[in-house]
């Protein structure tokens, strides 16, 4: 094919593919496949062994790799030569690349991106590793002498290879779930080991890197409703507050980057992913809800104004990522800042201000010490007593001082965004606009939110078959998220069309992925690689599995359909154990099994938009379960096994709400 300027460029197999983080490769000389049938079929007929390179668009050591390694001639001889070379994108084919993760975890050579993992012509894997650098580089091994040594292998020792890799596979099948008992009493279990992996110092929990653990922040906000324990609160407050003001936090684009590489949240990776400003946004909407301060409302509408400007298709949907580079050379290039820029952009007293504000040293960015990850090091109200300054002068300077400086960036090259709308993250993504519109009653967000949602209808549910991106069937997690959000529009809008969709889709999602025999939502509807896993853990962004228990408990309450409840108490019973151990991972399960003991529902006989449903919608309620029925100017409240005497007074009903119905 020709570029833009009538150069001939290589293009591979991977051109054909929807995936711009395959066809990015498709331009290396690499004889890339894509994850196909073809591509061990070919394998099994010239006897190569499979590399396979799992990674995604955001990702910046797989761009780095790109360009050290697979731009390297003697490096794409060699694996033009002696293999089959696969490349995936894992945001693309999640349970492919989390099978294969858990292989090379198993080796013992950790996990992430870019993965790196040589496989048998019948997909299994017999060694792995991630980044790899061209020669051997601070006791990494170059990939070069990975490649003559994995082809030596391969050749030579063929029957300890093959019997390797069977072990390896035999090593990632789930291990059994025992039923086990489920009690209130492990909710306070839970809290008390929460708050012992929490870091009163940073915020946050361990220590580095540190990612932000949605699952378990909102679980313990939920629990701070019921106690009122101030330990919750003050770890709450600290990590949030610790987050946003850190550079994992974008403090002039808004929205947050992926994870940080230390313990004080300063330096990030760079990408920006739905997932994570999705669940994090709901945070911050449910502590500034419960704690009423203004300043998580900040950053809770600064996330939607990064998602709207940067991650949201106008014509409804959400994208899936924001790259971390520009370039591999230039880590965070496009978020980081100098002292010369400051200078450049800002005025004497908007620069005096800023840069006590957001420059920090230890925001230095290793490749260039000159660039700096912003984040918060003075307040307004510090920065007025270190300057003499009026504290309403000072908020104003930072104010118009971020302005500017946002105004500066956006005339940068910005990093790509894949503009991949996958349903999981839709489902996500839709249902936290949702939460957010409740809390900040701003229409746009729910006009948005059921704009995408019809949007990912239209485009992923065909023949009513769901897809999770186009040409590849839904897992679990496209079916539980889009579940959730199905209901959150049903709950803002009343209209049943949402509400029997949602029904709909469960039962199909228990067809597909039910397990049988011990409880619980397989990943993925048959075997992949010969495994189907299972696990209610937040590894980071919370688990399907244990949504879904939370998902059948108030699809339960909604349709009395007693099934929803007995799977729900069965999937509780089947993931106990593992949940009790796994704290900070635990989180979304225990949401479940406090709603299990404490879910709060409300008959709306109401319109829409009356009074009392805006009361229901904007008064948060850690546990609702929500139906509409016919309007007559009432709502009937029930907890547990019992109703209790119709509202028709706003007053009183938020005063139940907030009470959690304690009449």
């Amino acid at each position: 094919m020709f570029g833009k300027k009538g150069l001939f460029i290589q293009v591979n197999r991977l051109s054909k593919e929807k995936s711009p983080y395959l066809q990015k490769a498709a331009q290396q000389k690499i004889d890339w496949y894509p994850w196909s049938d073809e591509a061990f079929e070919a394998a099994k007929r010239e006897n190569k062994p499979v590399f396979l390179s799992s990674g995604a668009q955001w990702c910046h050591w797989c761009h780095v790799m790109a360009k050290e390694c697979f731009s390297n001639e003697e490096i794409v001889q060699f694996l033009n030569e002696h293999f089959i070379n696969i490349k995936l994108d894992r945001d693309e084919r999640p349970h492919i690349d989390r099978r294969y993760q858990q292989a090379v975890s198993a080796m013992g050579a950790g996990g992430g991106w870019p993965l790196s993992v040589f496989l048998t012509p019948d997909k299994r894997p017999f060694f792995g590793g991630t980044y790899f650098p061209p020669e051997d580089m601070l006791g990494r091994p170059g990939f070069k002498k990975i490649l003559q040594t994995v082809t030596d292998f391969y050749r030579t020792r063929n029957k300890d290879v093959n019997e390797y890799s069977k072990k390896l596979m035999d090593h990632i099948q789930p291990k059994p779930l025992m039923q086990a008992g489920i009690d209130e009493s492990f909710l306070d279990n839970a809290v008390k080991t929460m708050l012992s992996q929490a870091d009163s110092k940073n915020g946050g929990f361990g220590s580095s890197p540190k990612f932000p653990m949605p699952g378990a922040i909102e679980f313990l906000i939920k629990r701070f409703f019921f106690t009122k324990d101030d330990a919750i609160a003050q770890t709450i407050k600290k990590t949030l507050d610790s987050m946003a003001k850190g550079g994992i936090h974008d403090q002039i684009g808004g929205g947050f980057h992926r994870y940080a590489v230390d313990e004080t949240w300063t330096v990030p990776h760079f990408e920006k992913m739905a997932d994570d400003n999705a669940w994090i946004l709901r945070n911050y909407i449910d502590a500034y809800a419960v704690f009423k301060d203004e300043y998580f409302k900040d950053v809770a509408s600064r996330i939607i104004d990064f998602i709207h400007g940067t991650l949201s298709a106008p014509e409804g949907g959400f994208y899936a990522s924001q790259d971390a580079d520009v370039t591999p050379d230039d880590e965070g290039g496009y978020f980081t800042w100098t002292d010369g820029d400051f200078r450049r952009v800002l005025n004497e007293d908007e620069y005096r201000v800023l840069s006590l504000h957001l420059f920090q040293e230890k925001g230095s960015m290793h490749h260039d010490h000159k660039k700096k990850v912003l984040g918060i090091s003075m307040d307004a109200w510090m920065i007025a007593l270190e300057t003499g300054m009026d504290e309403q002068t000072v908020i104003a300077l930072i104010k118009r001082g971020k302005e500017k400086l946002l105004r500066d960036r956006q005339k940068r090259t910005p990093p790509l965004i894949d503009k991949t709308r996958y349903t999981s993250l839709n489902g996500m993504m839709i249902t936290s606009f949702l939460k957010a519109f409740r809390i900040l009653k701003e229409n746009n967000l729910k006009d948005f939110a059921l704009k995408s949602l019809h949007r990912i209808l239209e485009d992923h549910l065909i023949h009513e078959e769901l897809f999770h991106a186009e040409g590849i069937r839904a897992v679990l997690d496209d079916y539980m998220y889009l579940i959730d959000a199905l209901i959150s529009a049903y709950e803002v809008t009343g209209n049943a069309l949402y509400y029997n969709l949602a029904d709909k889709l469960m039962i199909d999602c228990i067809a597909k992925f039910w397990d049988n025999k011990e409880g619980g939502f397989f990943d993925t509807d048959e075997e992949v690689l010969g495994v189907r896993m299972k696990d209610a853990e937040d590894i980071p962004h919370p688990s399907a599995n244990a949504l879904g228990i939370l998902l059948l408990l108030k699809l339960y309450y909604m349709t009395d359909k007693q099934s929803y409840y007995k799977l729900a108490k069965t999937a509780m019973k089947a993931f106990s154990s593992r949940a009790q151990g796994a704290g900070i991972l635990s989180g979304t399960y225990f949401c479940s099994l406090d709603a299990y003991f404490n879910m709060f529902r409300l008959k709306l006989e109401t319109p829409p938009d009356g009074k009392l449903t805006e009361v229901t919608l904007s008064t948060f309620n850690p546990y609702l379960s929500i139906v509409y029925g016919q309007d007559s100017g009432q709502v009937i409240p029930c907890f547990k096994n019992t109703c209790y005497k119709p509202v028709d007074d706003p007053d009183v009903l938020r005063d139940i709400l907030q009470n959690h119905g304690k009449f």
